[in-house]
């Protein structure tokens, strides 16, 4: 009997929520509190993910905040990009959002993605994706919780947004793909791993994705510094970006 190949939007989506049961019991049970515990969170998720990545797709490349970059995977056209622990400042404050993040990118697109969100006991992938509930009045700007960008502010205010605060960016881009916020516009510097999985599902979703110019997301680049983003309803858009582009 030959064995069925777990199909990779499946296998995102196992190793998510494995690796976020991993957190929430370390969480839980682990005697261990703030940085002691992001960091053991960090190393523990990275462990598991690595191991099950390169035994099942042992000829993909692989891009992990936790690991050593190696520049070779530049030449490869599957790359799976992950962050084991997206928000260790929220998880080690015992907070519920951060997010465990296992995507795949193909020749530079986000293709597949698996965001879960273990304290909300939420795994949301690219393949099965939710319909968007209507907007909301008055719309509403996610934002870090201790950082907000002055773009952000600044949008928000033209268009009478409520700013939103929240932890990780993997949960400010789910709560947008969720309904519980309309537009998340970051610009403070982030790097691939903080945001493949999320536009990948976000765009499934059927929002927009972009960078705040308006130009593609390009993933399992040499440098892997990817500061800013757009995700938003799509109708949108277009008034988003006109804002950020006069700012200029």
């Amino acid at each position: 009997m030959t064995d069925v190949i777990e199909s990779d939007v499946r296998l995102a989506e196992r190793l998510a929520t494995e690796a976020g049961a991993i957190l929430l019991g370390l969480q839980t049970n682990g005697g261990l509190t703030g940085k002691d515990l992001g960091k053991a969170g960090d190393e523990q998720a990275n462990t598991f993910l690595m191991r099950a990545l390169r035994a099942a797709r042992p000829e993909d490349a692989i891009l992990s905040e936790e690991e050593k970059d190696d520049s070779r995977r530049c030449s490869v056209s599957r790359a799976w990009i992950i962050d084991p622990l997206d928000g260790t400042r929220e998880y080690g404050e015992g907070r519920t959002d951060w997010a465990v993040h296992v995507a795949l990118a193909i020749d530079g697109v986000a293709t597949v993605g698996a965001v879960a969100l273990p304290g909300l006991g939420l795994t949301l992938t690219s393949g099965t994706p939710s319909p968007l509930a209507p907007a909301g009045a008055p719309l509403r700007m996610l934002v870090s919780r201790t950082r907000p960008a002055r773009e952000a502010i600044a949008v928000a205010e033209a268009m009478d947004a409520v700013l939103v605060p929240m932890g990780s960016a993997g949960a400010k881009a789910m709560a947008v793909v969720r309904g519980e916020a309309d537009i998340y516009l970051h610009t403070g510097g982030q790097y691939e791993w903080d945001n493949c999985a999320p536009i990948a599902v976000a765009q499934a979703a059927g929002l927009h994705v972009s960078r705040v110019d308006g130009s593609p997301l390009v993933y399992n680049c040499a440098d892997p510094y990817l500061p800013d983003l757009l995700i938003c309803r799509a109708e949108l858009a277009e008034q988003v970006l006109a804002l950020v582009k006069a700012m200029d």
